[in-house]
């Protein structure tokens, strides 16, 4: 006879205690607090981070915050936001997502949202003006408690606290993160002027950007400024909605088909500023050696590019948590203020797209 011997079952392996199926249930903060022997008002004073929290021994705030992880406390969000009549949510409404201008701001405005424990919906609108009307009733039918507009136009106020980035003709009630057009514009023009360049081409912003008119009155005065003139034939636009450096470059082969000789160029943008120096190398010069080059906002890729490019620089980041610190500051206040506008400076980074004039 053969015989046979029983193999041993298989043995479950324990589970690990970051795996799910070590996780107890999750538990509300009215068990947490049954389970501490404390009041549900102390519990969520520390859980929530709140300043009366400060009031409460540390050694008690440790054994809280203990007990929230070891019994996998979650918050109910929905039920407090019911209680609060608030959605913790923000809306955000941009014309497009991508490497330049608005991403940064996003940064800024997600940094101070998520510090107050808010999140946004996003949405992009292409400037197109009845997508404008069709998102700002989008997010107000999602019962966000704010609206925070960057680069868009809004032509009515909002039932909820709205503040825009870079908004130049807000309805009344609205407050407004602006830059100093006209400091911006001094510091780039002077600049190049301090450099010996008389001859400067301009690159103007799209018909729908809202920073496109304040900096061109900027760039005129500080060109009156500093003694110089504006030739027509040394100023072109900007022209289609793409993100993307075909603008400038366009924009650039447009200054160099009129004839009329520059030595140096301030862009709009530094997406534009990147074309333009792509186009300006096409046709056989140097930069900064024959044409000096400017851009505007110092984005990231700004630093890296062949030339580093010299810039004016937006502090867009702050103005993104200058914005969503002020439409939290309103819900909080349950009020609207009047129309201000909240101004912030410039600043020229020089870097290896300018030189003195040879």
């Amino acid at each position: 006879m053969t015989s046979r011997r029983k193999q041993a079952a298989p043995k479950t392996p324990e589970p690990s205690p970051a795996s799910p199926a070590a996780r107890p249930p999750a538990v509300g903060l009215k068990n947490l607090a049954q389970h501490l022997g404390l009041s549900v008002a102390s519990v969520s004073r520390v859980l929530s981070g709140a300043p009366a929290a400060k009031s409460i021994p540390d050694v008690t705030q440790k054994r809280i915050l203990a007990a929230a992880a070891a019994m996998n406390y979650r918050p109910n969000v929905l039920a407090r936001s019911l209680r609060k009549q608030q959605s913790m949510t923000i809306g955000v409404m941009t014309p497009e997502v991508s490497e330049g201008y608005a991403t940064l701001v996003l940064t800024g405005i997600e940094q101070r949202l998520l510090e107050a424990n808010y999140v946004y919906f996003l949405v992009s609108h292409h400037h197109h003006a009845e997508m404008i009307e069709r998102c700002q009733q989008m997010l107000l039918e999602r019962a966000v408690d704010g609206l925070i507009a960057i680069d868009t136009p809004l032509t009515r106020r909002s039932s909820v606290p709205t503040v825009t980035v870079s908004g130049h003709h807000e309805p009344e009630g609205v407050t407004n993160i602006v830059l100093d057009h006209h400091r911006a514009a001094t510091l780039a023009v002077d600049h190049l002027a301090a450099l010996g360049h008389r001859d400067i081409a301009f690159i103007k912003g799209q018909r729908f950007s809202s920073d496109t008119d304040a900096r061109w009155d900027g760039i005129r005065h500080a060109v009156s400024a500093a003694g110089l003139r504006i030739s027509p034939q040394l100023v072109a636009r900007l022209e289609g909605d793409l993100p993307t450096h075909d603008p400038g470059y366009t924009a650039t082969r447009k200054l160099l088909a009129s004839g009329k000789k520059f030595t140096a160029l301030f862009a709009f943008n530094d997406v534009s500023a990147i074309g333009a120096i792509r186009a300006l190398r096409e046709a056989g010069l140097r930069v900064p050696q024959d044409v000096s080059v400017v851009g505007f906002d110092d984005v990231q890729s700004a630093a890296y590019q062949n030339p580093a490019l010299t810039t004016v620089r937006q502090p867009l980041r702050k103005m993104g948590v200058l914005a969503a610190s002020q439409v939290l500051e309103q819900i909080a206040q349950s009020l609207s203020p009047p129309l201000q506008q909240i101004v912030v400076s410039p600043e020229l980074v020089i870097r290896e797209s300018t030189c003195p004039r040879t």
